[in-house]
């Protein structure tokens, strides 16, 4: 993508301003974020900085390309006031997309989730039956039917995007997430400082840790080839949270066993096991990951290991 004039909402977070960051190389892009999990020092002075909501009236929305990434991204912060997580995830998005339409911008790649796969070890296809058994999997899901509204009614593109357990570790935007931030990134961190990372359970639960460049790469190739409907972002590949202490140990030089409590999320709602099947993704625009875990584990590190 170049010559572009772009807008990402959710510009000032982890994986939006990775995305505003490397598509300012070539394109002329806007990162617009309310500045919760967001920050302008996560973004590059070749971006322009915008805070504001996307429930707001009157946003940046001329453009060719709207990223629209900007979420309440938690099962906690959905469950402590379920009326706000919808109002930002869903009227947020219906916002943006009506305001993009109204400028005349037909092309949407916007954020969606695999957690609504619920626990599943084998790869996950976009075509099986889903489920929501929380207000963040229940809000990601009214973005794809309001998504598929706005295709049938008013000829727009617009892909969404499920992402899988993206990360990036501390050294990167993922920082400003704090206890949100991906489990990797905070168990690296936790390491590093000589105390032990805390686990769910018993640590076997398993994840398609996707590094962050990959994601953006996605999305930006999503855009390329103007997809429209639902894609999977992921490896393909899955690993547990005992294997990935293990891994951060070998990397780090250090030898910190877990602390295990029990879980607080319910067992019915609690996610255990995702794993993706991006077949579609990688048929249509020939995406493929390309960072294996072993080089994202040492990438996660590396702030803590350079000297």
């Amino acid at each position: 993508m170049e010559d572009q004039r772009v807008l990402v909402t959710g510009g000032g977070g982890f994986i939006g301003a990775n995305l505003a960051n490397e598509l300012a190389a070539d394109n002329d892009v806007i990162a617009l974020d309310d500045g919760y999990l967001g920050t302008a020092e996560n973004v590059s002075e070749d971006v322009e900085y915008v805070e504001r909501s996307v429930v707001e009236d009157d946003l940046p929305t001329d453009v060719d390309v709207v990223f629209h990434l900007a979420a309440l991204s938690s099962y906690a912060m959905h469950e402590d006031d379920p009326t706000h997580g919808a109002r930002v995830n869903i009227e947020g998005f219906v916002n943006t997309v009506e305001q993009a339409r109204d400028d005349g911008c037909d092309t949407i790649v916007y954020a969606s989730t695999s957690s609504i796969y619920g626990s599943r070890t084998e790869p996950s296809p976009e075509d099986m039956d889903v489920t929501v058994n929380t207000g963040y999997e229940a809000s990601k899901m009214a973005r794809e039917t309001y998504a598929e509204y706005f295709g049938n009614h008013y000829d727009l593109t617009l892909a969404g995007m499920r992402f899988f357990s993206v990360y990036q570790g501390y050294g990167g935007a993922e920082e400003h997430k704090g206890e949100y931030a991906n489990v990797i990134a905070q168990f690296a961190d936790d390491m590093a400082n000589g105390e032990a990372p805390v686990l769910y359970g018993d640590g076997e639960q398993t994840r398609d840790f996707t590094h962050v460049d990959d994601i953006v790469r996605g999305l930006i190739q999503a855009a390329d080839h103007e997809l429209d409907g639902i894609y999977n972002l992921g490896t393909g590949e899955a690993y547990d949270f005992l294997t990935v202490v293990e891994m951060l140990n070998d990397e780090l030089g250090t030898d910190i066993d877990p602390e295990f409590v029990e879980n607080p999320i319910p067992d019915d709602v609690y996610v255990h096991d995702t794993c993706a099947d991006a077949s579609k993704m990688r048929a249509a625009t020939g995406w493929e990951p390309q960072i294996s875990f072993e080089k994202g584990i040492e990438l996660v590190c590396a702030p803590y290991t350079d000297d």
